[in-house]
């Protein structure tokens, strides 16, 4: 059987490693000077990896697929099944139509498919405060997250889940959902593919690193989730002090009595502590900030007194449920 994975990111590697009783023969990446680039989150070059595993590397000349000499080259490998797993693009379909048994894919979602189809969803659910995520196991097809499901595994989101940790639990679905079903896709028989539900899909909206401004407005418990939902292996939630850019990637709810800081500003820092931790006022309680970056500069600006600050936040559209995946985008 000949096995294919499209990857380029540190997920891949994880099941590339870890999957059993899976013998994956080629690998369709990008290269690390490519990867620059067009700026792929959380992009880990597999060369070695492949290697040590004894796996065929092909670097595509576009991300995409969508060149001529990429699809006459992997329709050349002869592919009897192929998995895509840390690649944020479409297959094209001369691509799908050449693989024997299908092109199978992992999309999740706090909802089950149609909704939340799109970019960034386990990012979406912490910022929505979703309690349960769905990991598909599907069939690519021509179209956005839209093809029939072969399995699926439902986790349960909890309220310390961080970007890493959600990724952490969507790579060990996608590990089991391949391995309980490797049989199944080898045999070629009949995979009772369900069809995905009968509603008009919604669309979760892709999301940028300038999206990681942290805007003061927000209620405490909305600021802390969304510290959580951009965190390693993304870029980090921001902000401003002194026109320099500060950036959070931990941070904590320490209490909603707020200890005589009430006539504080919102966004002020009201505490630092030897640890180098410190507290802002929020509108409705005191955020502890555990770690951050301050664009390589010393931490001494960070005092008593000084006001972090936003700018320029872009709003993203809410559906009637108060939520971002909308109908019809995509």
């Amino acid at each position: 059987m000949n096995i294919a994975v499209f990857g380029c990111k540190s997920t891949t590697k994880y099941l590339l490693e870890n999957l059993e009783n899976v013998k994956i023969n080629h690998l369709i990446t990008v290269s690390k000077e490519k990867s620059r680039k067009i700026d792929i989150a959380d992009y880990f070059d597999l060369e070695r990896t492949a290697k040590n595993l004894d796996i065929d590397v092909y670097h595509c000349k576009k991300y995409s697929l969508k060149n001529e000499y990429d699809i006459e080259f992997i329709n050349s490998l002869d592919i009897d099944i192929a998995f895509v797993i840390g690649w944020q693009r479409l297959i094209p379909g001369e691509i799908l139509d050449s693989v024997r048994a299908g092109v199978f894919g992992m999309h999740g979602s706090s909802m089950n498919l149609p909704f939340g189809r799109g970019r960034s969803p386990m990012n979406w659910s912490i910022i929505e405060d979703r309690k349960y995520f769905y990991t598909n196991l599907f069939m690519y097809d021509s179209g956005i997250d839209s093809g029939d499901i072969l399995d699926t595994v439902k986790f349960s989101i909890s309220n310390k889940d961080t970007s890493e940790t959600m990724h952490y639990k969507n790579t060990l679905s996608m590990k089991y959902l391949i391995e309980k079903n490797i049989k199944k896709l080898e045999s070629a028989g009949d995979l009772s593919l369900k069809k995905q539900l009968p509603f008009n899909p919604t669309y979760y909206p892709k999301r940028m690193p300038m999206d990681s401004l942290i805007d003061w407005r927000e209620d405490i418990h909305s600021i802390e989730r969304f510290v959580r939902a951009v965190t390693k292996p993304f870029n980090g939630a921001f902000t401003f002090i002194d026109d320099i850019k500060l950036t959070i990637y931990s941070a904590q709810i320490l209490c909603m009595v707020e200890f005589g800081f009430e006539e504080k500003k919102i966004g002020e820092i009201v505490a630092l502590f030897e640890s180098g931790k410190f507290i802002v006022k929020c509108i409705d309680g005191l955020l502890l900030v555990n770690e951050y970056d301050l664009s390589n500069l010393q931490n001494s600006l960070i005092e008593k007194g000084k006001i972090l600050k936003s700018r320029n936040i872009r709003k993203f559209t809410l559906n009637e449920f108060g939520k971002y995946d909308l109908e019809g985008e995509k």
